[in-house]
């Protein structure tokens, strides 16, 4: 996917390519994450759309739940959405960081490289 720690820097447009192309990814696991939670909290905890938009943003960014589940099925549903939105997270942050960490590494490495 990067190019060999070896290989010289990748030019400075095909880098924005890559970290636009990785923010578009990332932005498509969110909005894939978000309207699942919104799916899952109107059908199954039968809450009204707005509330559900508001209970998938707020478990998605990590605030928590806003409104008491009262059913099993909800409660397993939002227990289940904030195990998927924590790793939807984390997975969202490291394709984000992943261009800017890879250049500073290999940057470093062709500096070792000449010594």
């Amino acid at each position: 996917m990067f190019e060999h720690r070896k290989a010289p820097l990748i030019p400075t447009h095909e880098y924005v390519r890559r970290i636009l192309r990785n923010f578009l990814y990332g932005l498509g696991i969110i909005l894939f994450s978000l309207l699942l939670g919104v799916l899952g909290y109107h059908f199954i905890c039968d809450l009204p759309w707005v509330d559900s938009i508001l209970n998938s943003s707020m478990i998605l960014a990590g605030m928590g739940p806003v409104d008491i589940m009262t059913t099993d099925s909800a409660k397993l549903f939002a227990s289940f959405y904030a195990l998927f939105s924590g790793i939807a997270f984390l997975s969202t942050t490291g394709l984000l960081l992943a261009p800017f960490l890879h250049r500073l590494l290999h940057r470093f490495h062709l500096e070792n490289d000449k010594e």
